[in-house]
């Protein structure tokens, strides 16, 4: 039993605050189950925070999450603030707790469920099976070098060391080796000299660290190709920060709805923050029918790689896939339940245990 595991629970905008309540609880039924005793607590980023105090991160957002085992994050962003200036977009508020916190590394798994595989856009065939993890490089790269721009040229700039490469390729290789022992490491080494710093990186991480750990370098233009005809044949994916940028979407199609997909990010021994993949979607909020079932797995990946919690985020996990397997979904999945009435649902299975 663990007693005073302190979570943050960052709601943020849009249905942010519908999926991350359904989330909080989920994690109450698991806790009250295995009789743990945790506490929750309450902070504003993004659009809220920005309405509420001038900024997208308060300080005190930064000060509960840094004395908190864990953060449990909604969605950020909306139209409403798009003039805001860039640095003040609701965004910053994620990217600049992601660099207090340290957290270098974006989990994200992609698993389809045999009662989804007809809601994507691909034919069930090619998606059934499909069990990947995407493991993103989060805090380097294009996104975090120099920047300028004039009337007539701007330029972002891409730089990586090879610390920070090797740091994100040891967590894809613990992945890979509690899985199948598979790695597939994306770049563009063809022409980019970051990407052949990249590749030589995790080749030595591989070869030295992890010997039992089978590497398979795959150009990213390639790879998004291979994603969508042959998904079955990935295990564990790793990329640095745009790439996972636009492969983890790309590979979110596969589960048959977004709203399905939680995520971790995590670094060296500070808290993770974890959240569904999915934005705001201001044109939903309030509603009632967005999909929670994301924030929930989110909740799952908190329990497990958050905490060290295997078997209650295996009790979350059955939970969810009971859920769906009896139809109890929201309308994205075809039914008709609404967001609470799916929370609802899921934290009843894992009390009882189904």
């Amino acid at each position: 039993m663990l007693n005073g595991i302190r979570i943050a629970v960052l709601p943020g905008d849009g249905i942010g605050p519908e999926v991350t309540e359904q989330a909080v609880r989920t994690l109450d039924a698991a806790l009250t189950r295995f009789g743990h005793a945790f506490t929750f607590a309450h902070g504003a980023i993004g659009g809220a925070a920005l309405d509420a105090a001038g900024t997208p991160l308060p300080t005190a957002t930064v000060e509960l999450c840094e004395r908190s085992d864990a953060v449990l994050l909604g969605a950020v962003g909306g139209p409403r603030w798009d003039s805001a200036e860039p640095a003040m977009r609701p965004e910053r508020g994620l990217l600049e707790l992601r660099g207090r916190l340290g957290a270098f590394a974006n989990i994200r798994p992609v698993r389809t469920h045999p009662s989804c595989l007809d809601r994507g856009p691909l034919r069930p065939e090619v998606v059934r099976g499909v069990d990947l993890v995407v493991v993103r490089e989060l805090t380097g790269g294009i996104y975090y070098g120099r920047r300028g721009t004039s009337e007539h040229e701007a330029f972002d700039e891409c730089r990586y060391t090879s610390e920070e490469i090797a740091r994100v390729a040891r967590v894809a290789c613990r992945i890979a080796s509690g899985r199948l022992g598979r790695l597939v490491s994306l770049d563009k080494a063809n022409v980019l000299e970051t990407s052949r710093l990249w590749r030589r990186t995790v080749e030595r991480v591989a070869r030295d660290e992890f010997p039992e750990i089978g590497v398979e370098h795959m150009l990213i233009d390639a790879a998004a190709m291979h994603l969508i005809a042959d998904p079955v044949r990935f295990d564990v994916i790793v990329t640095e920060n745009l790439f996972g940028d636009i492969v983890s979407d790309e590979a979110s199609v596969l589960a048959g709805s977004i709203g399905l997909l939680g995520s971790a990010s995590i670094g060296a021994d500070r808290p993770g923050i974890f959240e569904p993949i999915h934005g705001s979607a201001p044109d939903i909020a309030g509603s009632g029918v967005a999909n929670p079932l994301g924030a929930i797995a989110a909740a799952e990946m908190l329990l497990d790689t958050g905490l060290g919690l295997g078997r209650e985020a295996r009790a979350v996990r059955a939970a969810t896939d009971a859920t769906i397997t009896l139809g109890r979904v929201t309308r994205d999945l075809g039914g008709e339940a609404s967001t609470s009435q799916v929370g609802a649902a899921v934290a009843e299975a894992v009390l009882n245990d189904v």
